[in-house]
């Protein structure tokens, strides 16, 4: 499955990823809002476990490359969530979206414009709703979520299980997205049909 939008290719995982993908995602800038810091070792193993569940569960995190050169800037996808982060969030939705970029790719609207188009796929497998979270601190995804339209929940914000009591991380934001063929809009009574723009 390949996903394309005016700047990048969102493809399947290849050998030549691993390596290049496992630099990026052991980058402390990369990593710099997450719990764990990880030797390029060990993020190549994540790397390998990212291209198994997406060859096992359909789609996961997937890597991102420009369209104009072919080089890869990181990974953009949707994951199916661990038991025990869908209960920190209460439950529902079962599937999140991320990326991780390089550094020299940020502020440039590759996250959301890749993002963008993970969602898009998500309507197409009529999944009913996508899950975002981050650390309360990560301003910037947290702008991306609000970019390509998820709202903030803060009833299923929660304390990250990695992080001791009083570390900056712990306390994470959770933001939502519904398949649109899931939302009625408020004003519109089940058997009304919009009217015309006024």
């Amino acid at each position: 499955m390949v996903l394309t939008t005016q700047r990048l290719i969102l493809r399947p995982w290849e050998d030549r990823d691993r390596i290049p993908m496992a630099s990026i995602y052991a980058s402390p800038h990369v990593r710099r809002y997450l719990a764990n810091p990880l030797t390029a070792e060990e993020a190549l193993v994540e790397v390998d476990l990212a291209a198994e569940l997406a060859r096992t569960n359909g789609f996961h995190f997937q890597p991102a490359e420009l369209r104009s050169s072919g080089r890869l800037i990181g990974m953009i996808g949707l994951a199916v969530l661990s038991e025990p982060v869908q209960a920190a969030i209460h439950s529902q939705p079962c599937v999140e979206i991320g990326w991780f970029l390089a550094k020299e790719h940020w502020g440039k609207g590759l996250a959301s414009e890749g993002a963008l188009a993970w969602l898009e796929y998500a309507w197409s497998i009529d999944l009913p709703e996508v899950a975002g979270f981050a650390a309360k601190e990560n301003a910037p995804s947290q702008r991306v979520m609000q970019k390509i339209g998820m709202i903030y929940d803060p009833t299923s914000d929660y304390e990250h299980p990695m992080c001791g009591e009083g570390h900056w991380l712990r306390p994470q934001v959770v933001y939502r997205i519904r398949n649109p063929k899931y939302v009625r809009p408020a004003c519109i009574q089940p058997d009304q049909k919009p009217g015309p723009p006024t």
